[in-house]
């Protein structure tokens, strides 16, 4: 077994964005594996580890060399290797010379698949020390950094300026430059309590090391659950709770490298406002956890901070950040007072004044488009239209209130709040904060019908139109987050069961553009982006309904035949799991799917499902189609009413039915007639057994 050392990477600079550390750091160390597998470098596991002035990587039982190999290098054929008279042609006398070799010296390798000269030759494994740098190298050079800068003299760039860098494997340092700094075997501590250089004598005492003696936490995790627990106890003492925000918690995380909590107090006249405002206010100017009471959603006014210092005298900085935050609050309920002091209405003025995308609109033709989908969706539904069409209406209004313009986070829950300011039903402005609902994956669903139906029709609006000025996403590329909206539209219809036909709905949509997304030199343009729409949705769906722990199998059994159902997505799935376990579902699915490849080699056009009872021939066809016709009508019933497991154990007594038919019938006889009717026969079948799902795919 070959030797292993640990090796530690660290990469010191100045304080880097604290949105994308986590990422820059898990891809440094996602590089790093990357570029020690590529080099045959065996390890155990890679660590990563951040924190505003460092990146840093661990690599557990790192190879200290390549294993030695033996190398083959394949030359040409034997056929192009020697003329007639077996002299070594030109590419033979090639191949030996970029060997170091004779002629004699190559070897022969046969094959069934031909013969070529071949060369033999042991490679000795390099040394991890020589390997290293280029990796580290190659590696910040791959990072997601959208922006690079240059400091100083220096032709290097980075995210941020370099100022220092360890490589150390076990306890030697690799001599190799990064980012234009040479690499030791000296950290920096914290820039307050410890900025002196900080000797690192061996990976397994880094993080120790630099937490006892520099003041810095250097395991992001660690940090994060330490502050996580810093600001729940201070929300305990102030006998209430934190308003949870794990995207804050990130956020704080990457902001300092050794917590301290300090709590603070604000003036109490500022709960009139929404909490929302409050906690926005507090979270993006000063990346404050707000407090709410111990049993209830209300807030208190006290907020929490994480100091990257621990100082003797907490309550200064206490007070300055209690200074800090008023005039914040102030702003905030200026903007209330200024928005609330006119309809909510009368920002829909603005709506004609701004382009949504050039090539489909402005913000007004969206509304009006959206206007239609909703209706057309409240008359589908038999819901009010009159509630709907108001909604759609005001649901672009709010992003013209000031509110809006400082914190576009709250967009739509301010649209809520203004309306209910100037007497607008309950429901319209429930609706007005849930068209933007499911903001993230695993965020909650709109509970009112107008909030669905105009959650629905914005988020398709957008993506039809986008689609049809080609600008699908493609691979990291989607500036409208259509990925986001295609997954928001099937969890609403799948989780509120609303019975929505996904394809006419599309359709409808589409209508709603007129000629903005049609070809006029092509009228038929609206086909293909209607299949287009389909088949993005339907991918969509697959990755949903995987995310819910089901198969593929069981995914692609349902979506290859009924994709635009999404409001029975998950009643199918749970009855095609729960087929699944009987005994005579695994036959049942290979004889469908037997049955589905007799009838597309068939090369029958309009195969039918009723056979001639007078051509069956033998007693296994009668009892076949009796036994389908026995359940046919139990099966429809159970389908019609939404029953898809009694439908599937239903179609589940089939099974020895469909076995004896195989076993003793010839299917592709001569007899063009008789051949027909058995076709006709299991397409019966197949018919009547996939109308929960196309029970084939789930064969094995």
């Amino acid at each position: 077994m070959s030797q292993t050392k640990e090796l530690l990477i660290e990469i010191g600079t100045e304080e880097l964005p604290p949105k994308a550390l986590k990422r820059l750091a898990k891809s440094f160390a996602n590089e790093i594996q990357s570029g020690l597998e590529t080099q045959s470098l065996s390890f155990s596991e890679v660590n990563w580890y951040a924190t505003p002035r460092r990146l840093a990587v661990i690599v557990e039982q790192l190879a200290v060399s390549q294993q030695d190999r033996e190398v083959m290098r394949r030359g040409p054929a034997l056929a192009a290797a020697y003329d007639k008279d077996g002299k070594p042609s030109k590419a033979a006398e090639g191949f030996s010379r970029s060997c170091n070799v004779s002629i004699d010296e190559l070897e022969k390798l046969e094959t069934d698949k031909g013969a070529w000269l071949i060369f033999n030759s042991f490679e000795k494994g390099k040394k991890t020390t020589e390997l290293v740098p280029d990796i580290i190298n190659i590696a910040l050079n791959k990072l997601p950094i959208p922006k690079r800068m240059r400091w100083g003299d220096r032709d290097t760039e980075f995210v941020r300026p370099v100022h220092w860098s360890i490589v150390l494997l076990g306890n030697e340092v690799i001599p190799c430059s990064i980012m234009g700094t040479t690499a030791g075997n000296k950290t920096y501590g914290h820039r307050f309590h410890h900025p002196k250089p900080i000797q690192i004598k061996s990976a397994a005492e880094y993080l120790a090391k630099l937490e006892a003696k520099g003041y810095v936490i250097a395991d992001f995790e660690k940090r994060k659950n330490l502050i996580e627990e810093m600001v729940n106890k201070s929300a305990e003492e102030l006998i209430g709770s934190v308003v949870s925000d794990p995207d804050l918690l990130e956020e704080v995380t990457s902001l300092v490298e050794w917590p301290a909590p300090i709590t603070g107090s604000f003036d109490k006249k500022f709960l009139d406002l929404p909490k929302e405002v409050l906690i926005a206010s507090m979270k993006d100017h000063q990346r404050y956890f707000s407090v709410q009471k111990k049993n209830s959603h209300d807030l208190i006014n006290n907020f929490i901070t994480i100091s990257n210092i621990d100082s003797k005298n907490s309550n200064e900085i206490k007070v300055g950040n209690e200074k800090v935050i008023r005039p914040r609050l102030s702003d905030a309920e200026f903007f209330w007072k200024r928005d609330s002091s006119k309809p909510l209405s009368d920002f829909g003025d603005q709506l004609k004044d701004v382009i949504f995308q050039k090539k489909i609109g402005t913000l007004a033709d969206k509304t009006e488009r959206v206007k239609k989908l909703t209706e057309y969706l409240a008359r589908l539904l038999e819901h009010n239209l009159k509630m709907t069409a108001r909604a759609a209406g005001l649901s672009k209004c709010d992003l013209f209130t000031e509110m809006v313009g400082e914190f576009p986070e709250l967009q739509g829950v301010m649209g809520k709040y203004y309306a209910l300011q100037c007497g607008e039903p309950e429901e319209v402005a429930i609706a007005l904060d849930e068209q933007y609902m499911p903001r993230f994956a695993g965020d909650k669903l709109p509970e009112s019908q107008t909030g669905q139906l105009l959650a629905i029709a914005d988020k398709l609006d957008t993506m039809v139109g986008i689609f049809g000025i080609g600008q699908v996403p493609t691979g990291d590329r989607d500036p409208f987050a259509l990925r986001r909206a295609a997954i928001g539209i099937l969890r609403i219809i799948a989780g509120c069961k609303l019975p929505i036909d996904l394809d006419k709905l599309i359709e409808k949509s589409i209508e709603t553009y007129g000629d903005l997304i049609s070809n006029t030199d092509n009228p038929s343009k609206k086909n293909p982006l209607q299949s287009e729409i389909k088949i993005f949705l339907r991918e969509r769906a697959r990755n949903y309904l995987r995310d819910l722990a089901y198969t593929a199998e069981e995914v692609d059994a349902v979506l290859d035949l009924y994709s635009g159902r999404a409001w029975e997505y998950l009643d199918r799935l749970k009855a095609v799991r729960e087929f699944m376990t009987l005994p005579e579902a695994t036959d049942l699915a290979e004889a469908n799917k037997r049955i589905n490849n007799i009838i597309t080699k068939s090369e029958v056009d309009n195969i039918g499902t009723i056979p001639e009872v007078d051509l069956f021939e033998t007693e296994q066809e009668r009892v076949l189609f009796t036994a389908t016709s026995r359940i046919a009508g139990k099966v429809n019933g159970y389908i019609e009413n939404g029953n898809f497991r009694e439908a599937l154990h239903e179609t589940a007594s089939l099974h020895g039915p469909v076995t004896d038919f195989f076993e003793h019938v010839m299917v592709n006889v001569e007899d063009e007639r008789l051949r027909n009717n058995r076709f006709s026969l299991l397409n019966n079948i197949a018919e009547l057994t996939n109308q929960v799902a196309n029970i084939s795919k789930l064969a094995s």
